[in-house]
């Protein structure tokens, strides 16, 4: 798969989410605007990079303009503990499944719908916990056989989290794939980026193997920590990787990976529907 790019409909994105998160630190105009104009700035001087990386300059720009080490850290809260309500639905659709790796891959790709600050994509917890049931049942864009023959195929698994909230989910199908033999170890943000969870808050509220992976949005190579390095280019490692951030900075050097990593994500945005050939919004599983 082609490596994703900054798209047109990129920049003004990156400019929505920056106003969502002024909106929450800052209380004066004249201190959002100047984030925003230091956010333009960078556009302007850094064309055609990955738009995740992009994104943590943003946050890098507010974070040290509002003198916050974590924006999100009360939405980070509030998205567990609406996805800790919900996980007995997750259950339930999990026991009630036929195809329980059919099921698995769904929770994790819905569970990928809680995303704040995303441009034409509409989220917030209240709403999310009306249609968690129906978004189990959605479209799947996956090849099943194929993914099937990949958790058979490998003993060990790097699970590549993405936001708080949906992590709640992650854990319940991390326990399953350990049940089923597997060993997990999961990778998680070194220090608070957006609503990503990070390896300290998964340590504070479950017992899972967790090592941090970098300090950015998705996983780049040049800020990967080097336990995650290690995992990441092992071959006897099946890679599972959520969300957004990951797809579009892993995309630079997925072919290395090729054969053993499979993306799990809902295509939020028109750039990454279009590199996935998939309808924008749509679930995905896409093995690489």
């Amino acid at each position: 798969m082609a490596v994703l790019r900054v798209a047109s409909n990129c920049y003004p994105c990156l400019l929505d989410r920056a106003k969502f998160e002024c909106d929450m630190v800052f209380t004066r105009e004249e201190d959002k605007k100047a984030a925003v104009e230091e956010l333009l700035d960078f556009m302007a001087c850094h064309k055609g990079g990955v738009p995740a990386l992009m994104g943590t300059e943003r946050e890098l720009i507010i974070k040290r303009r509002s003198g916050s080490s974590d924006p999100y850290r009360e939405l980070k809260e509030e998205s567990n503990r609406v996805a800790r309500d919900l996980l007995p639905r997750a259950m339930e659709f999990y026991e009630q499944s036929q195809d329980k790796i059919e099921a698995l891959i769904r929770i994790a790709s819905a569970a990928n719908s809680m995303e704040f600050g995303v441009k034409g994509h509409d989220f917030d917890n209240l709403t999310f916990g009306r249609v968690f049931a129906d978004t189990l049942q959605e479209n799947l864009h996956a090849d099943m056989a194929e993914l099937k023959r990949r958790l058979q195929s490998f003993d060990k698994i790097l699970y590549l989290t993405d936001n708080c909230g949906e992590v709640i989910f992650d854990l319940f199908v991390i326990e399953k794939l350990k049940e089923m033999g597997k060993t997990v170890v999961v990778g998680s943000k070194s220090e608070p980026i957006i609503n990503d969870v990070t390896a300290d808050e998964l340590k504070s509220f479950s017992d899972v193997d967790v090592i941090p992976t970098g300090n950015v949005v998705g996983t780049a190579l040049e800020h990967l920590s080097p336990e995650a390095s290690v995992l990441l280019f092992d071959p006897e490692w099946l890679i599972l990787s959520k969300g957004m951030g990951n797809f579009e900075t892993m995309s630079e050097f997925d072919q290395r990976l090729k054969g053993r990593l499979i993306y799990i994500l809902r295509a939020k945005c028109e750039p990454v529907a279009a590199k996935m050939a998939v309808p924008r919004g749509s679930l995905v599983a896409r093995p690489i």
